[in-house]
């Protein structure tokens, strides 16, 4: 039996499909906004808060291992509704809030530690979802590109760890955009549309991210975002990532000559 965190955008649906296609057991705590999982067996819609219920739930299906998945947002602690474990457990979760989303998922997986129950990798059951080191598309980034990568990254590195950004856009060898709160697409449509193709996204994991429940995640829009704005390539961190609509944002890459390369 698997407990299934999930929360808002499309990896939640993914993995979903292919535990169950493997048969595996499961059940869900539904943490997105509208009860996106409410058709779905074994779902459960508890707010946060409510962490003396979802321990017991968890328990009670003799559960040992979960998977969090999906972008769960950040609650207004004000508007909780707390039982006595919520009310234990909330003022850590209040002093995570103030450094980020990042902070609270690492309070949630030590919470659940300290009560024997395992965190697994996200993508333990949907390896296909990351991409090995290499260039995935048949346009390829030139020498000068390769040198912007280099220091793009070495920029992304020196970013605080509990911030929002896990991305840049460098362009003529200058960082001219960095993430926040509002992610990534919104990073993409603030930037002046270029004349030709050029800049690149490069979107990696932060400093001390826990890997097992927030790895940087694309998808087919992210191209397409891309295309718009005039941006040449992505650049993901290869293993630590998610790649959604793989093929088809591979296919749309090569039709539109921009480049993924996984590092």
């Amino acid at each position: 039996m698997i407990g299934l965190f999930l929360g808002e955008n499309d990896l939640p649906v993914e993995i979903l499909k292919k535990i169950e296609k493997r048969n595996i057991d499961y059940f869900i705590i539904d943490l997105t906004k509208n009860n996106k999982f409410k058709k779905k067996k074994n779902s459960f819609f508890i707010n946060i808060g409510k962490f003396g219920e979802i321990l017991s739930l968890i328990k009670s299906k003799k559960c040992k291992k979960v998977i969090f998945a999906g972008n769960i947002i950040k609650p207004k602690i004000s508007k909780l509704k707390l039982d006595l474990k919520g009310l234990f457990y909330i003022p850590r979760i209040i002093k995570a809030a103030k450094l980020g989303d990042a902070a609270i998922l690492k309070v949630l997986i030590k919470i659940l530690s300290e009560n024997k129950i395992k965190v697994i990798k996200l993508n333990t059951f949907n390896p296909e979802l990351t991409l090995k080191k290499g260039i995935y598309t048949k346009i390829k980034p030139t020498n000068q590109e390769k040198k912007e990568i280099i220091k793009g990254v070495k920029f992304l590195k020196k970013i605080n760890s509990y911030n929002h950004t896990q991305a840049v856009i460098i362009r003529n060898n200058k960082v001219i955009s960095l993430e926040k709160r509002k992610g990534t697409k919104e990073m993409i449509k603030s930037i002046p549309r270029m004349k030709k193709k050029e800049g690149i996204l490069i979107k990696l994991p932060k400093s001390k991210q826990d890997l097992r429940v927030d790895l940087p995640t694309i998808g087919l829009q992210t191209f397409k975002d891309c295309k718009k704005a005039g941006i040449k390539g992505i650049v993901i961190k290869s293993n630590q990532h998610i790649i959604l609509n793989k093929d088809h944002s591979i296919r749309f890459a090569n039709k539109n000559k921009l480049f993924l390369a996984s590092i």
